[in-house]
């Protein structure tokens, strides 16, 4: 086991529910105010960065619910990212990833709750399944994947107005002007005289990320805390540095983005964020970027090392080193 330090974090080489359960449970038991991962997904055959099948795969996860219930702090959050599934040689989508949630708030000891569902939609996904897509022609593109945020509390500790996104033109004309049509609606809403004339900073943000705009002509407003890159963004620091090194980065990296939203959503500064899946360390980087202490766990060294390029970023200055 090896274990890589930066200024606000580690991250550490080697299984993480092994660990996670054994050494490091005491230590870090009620301590985590953030878990935000991408397990790997419930493919139906082997990728290179691990990933079980089936019943195995279902097995595997909901076991995970009593391990990181106990990690958390009782208003701490889980927040999950999970693509869908299909079923083997069929043009049928698998109910899996429903299948594992409904594990992780039915498990008896874990006392998790689903507080809210998030849609990332990311249109530069390949064509997937690719024999139902592109080869038979029988079904449309898998363009997006799910984000479950889970907790202990109904009250998990959340601050909405801290990932505003920017207003709308029409909402600053409205701001400016100070007046509009109020009264009943269509809906039988009944709408305010002054509801919409106080400038919060922002309007609230929506369950659905949009990745890539749907529509090239109408303005994305992305929370102000979201770094708006994809994983086809060829002009950071980490992608264009593995290209200079000739580095394949992980296939299955979480959007930096999503992880910002959720560390500025969920928690404040210095509290701790955990990755048991860590990859590339998008976790560890989005947390040390924003003042969050944080643990991360990787059983690759392959992987290990991209997150060595990731915090070699001279911006950050923060290098990940060798404890």
């Amino acid at each position: 086991m090896q274990i890589f330090k930066s200024k606000k974090g580690q991250i550490i080489q080697g299984n993480s529910i092994e660990l996670l359960s054994d050494r490091y449970r005491n230590e870090m038991k009620g301590k985590v105010n953030l878990i935000v991962t991408s397990p790997p997904f419930p493919l139906n055959k082997k990728k290179q960065y691990g990933n079980e099948k089936g019943e195995d795969y279902l097995k595997w996860f909901v076991e995970l619910a009593p391990l990181f219930s106990d990690l958390l702090t009782d208003d701490g959050s889980l927040v999950i990212e999970i693509g869908n599934s299909w079923e083997a040689e069929r043009p049928v989508q698998s109910l899996l990833h429903l299948e594992c949630l409904f594990g992780l708030v039915k498990h008896p000891t874990a006392n998790l709750r689903l507080i809210q569902e998030f849609i990332c939609y990311n249109p530069s996904k390949l064509p997937s399944p690719a024999q139902w897509v592109t080869v038979n022609r029988l079904r449309t593109v898998d363009s997006y994947t799910h984000v479950w945020w889970l907790a202990k509390s109904d009250f998990p500790k959340a601050d909405n107005g801290k990932v505003l996104r920017p207003y709308s033109k029409s909402m600053k004309a409205l701001l400016k002007k100070q007046s509009y049509n109020s009264g009943k609606r269509p809906s039988e809403h009944h709408i305010s005289e002054k509801g919409f004339l106080t400038d919060h900073g922002g309007s609230i943000s929506h369950n659905f990320f949009e990745m890539e705009p749907l529509d090239q002509k109408r303005e994305v407003r992305l929370p102000h805390s979201v770094l708006s890159f994809s994983n086809t963004n060829s002009n950071d620091y980490f992608l264009r540095t593995c290209r200079e090194n000739g580095v394949t980065p992980h296939p299955a990296r979480m959007s930096g983005g999503l992880v910002n939203f959720f560390i500025q959503f969920l928690t404040d500064e210095n509290d701790l964020v955990l990755d048991p899946f860590a990859g590339s360390n998008t976790t560890g980087y989005c947390a040390e970027k924003l003042n969050r202490r944080w643990i991360s766990f990787e059983l690759k060294e392959e992987y290990i090392k991209q997150a060595e390029i990731r915090f070699g970023e001279p911006e950050l200055d923060s290098p990940l080193t060798l404890d």
